[in-house]
């Protein structure tokens, strides 16, 4: 509960310096917060919106990608800019060995052997990487461990 109150906290500073795109962000990450506690009928807990935030910043870097391709700069730009606020409520990101390291732990918990049982280590691991590591790094070091 403590980030949606810095969540509030913060929307009435940006409305009161009158930060026309970090208000926005904010409202848009208030209301997926509030559509996802409609949806599941309870309580969000801080573990759901930190997924929400990743989420949203992973539509971000989407949109920054298409938007690239399509030679739009200016919503590039935009796209940019509201990714760093949300990078904002996100927790530090986990380099590539802090990664490996935790991937390395969960596959001798789990007692995965080869590539086949990639699913069962995924389903381990990514819930240590919430906010922290995109999923497609995570993929790939753990093909990585599990190839050796």
């Amino acid at each position: 509960m403590a980030i949606i109150e810095n969540l509030t906290n913060d929307m009435k500073d940006a409305l009161k310096k009158g930060e026309a795109l970090r208000l926005s962000v904010i409202r848009g990450l208030i209301n997926d917060i509030k559509n996802k506690k409609i949806e599941k009928r309870a309580e969000v807990t801080d573990q759901e919106t930190l997924e929400i935030f990743s989420s949203a910043l992973k539509r971000r870097n989407e949109s920054i990608e298409e938007f690239a391709k399509g030679g739009r700069q200016d919503l590039v730009d935009k796209e940019k800019s509201e990714a760093d606020i949300i990078r904002t409520y996100l927790p530090q990101p986990l380099t590539d060995d802090e990664i490996k390291q935790i991937i390395i732990e969960s596959i001798r918990e789990c007692g995965a052997t080869s590539k086949k049982e990639l699913g069962k280590v995924m389903k381990t691991v990514m819930p240590k990487f919430v906010g922290r590591a995109d999923g497609k790094i995570v993929n790939r070091i753990v093909l990585e461990c599990l190839g050796n």
